[in-house]
């Protein structure tokens, strides 16, 4: 009897939080566009956009169906829906290029080939652990170096 009880209890609980995990995603559906595309971007892009392209890293490219020119801008609309968070520097240097209206071939119609010079996408580490640290600053090895000898401290009175 206890058993059958605290059965009942645990799924009960387990159904309040996939309801609360639903909740949850459909919030962030309808409010947050740094973790994926909001429902009005879903739905503006289902009615008036076609897919152009996909890039290595899951991005997907639409412009206006049939690459119809918008009245309001006078040019075709471009959008990228990235995969995972919103983050600009994950356009790679071959759709960089078509979004930004550089280029009116979108590497899917060209045999794009990317240039020596061109490196592969990184992150944005600012803000974490992994970010650059110059040598001279305090958050790079926890101690500043010491001064080389070229520096002379001012002191009130001097010229």
């Amino acid at each position: 009897m206890l058993d059958s009880a605290c059965i009942g209890w645990q799924k009960g609980l387990i159904a309040q939080r996939r309801a609360n995990a639903a909740m949850k995603r459909f919030l962030l559906l309808f409010f947050t566009w740094w973790n994926g595309s909001t429902f009005g971007t879903n739905l503006w892009t289902r009615r008036f956009g076609e897919l152009v392209g996909e890039d290595e890293t899951g991005n997907r490219y639409y412009r206006t169906k049939g690459g119809a020119i918008d009245p309001t801008l006078g040019f075709q609309r471009r959008w990228v829906i990235y995969n995972g968070v919103a983050e600009a520097s994950t356009i790679p240097p071959s759709w960089h290029g078509w979004i930004h209206h550089t280029v009116d071939v979108p590497p899917t119609e060209e045999n794009y080939q990317p240039y020596a010079w061109q490196k592969p996408h990184r992150p944005n580490m600012t803000g974490t652990p992994a970010a650059y640290r110059p040598s001279g600053s305090t958050l790079a090895s926890g101690r500043r170096p010491k001064a080389t000898g070229d520096y002379k401290a001012w002191t009130p009175g001097e010229r």
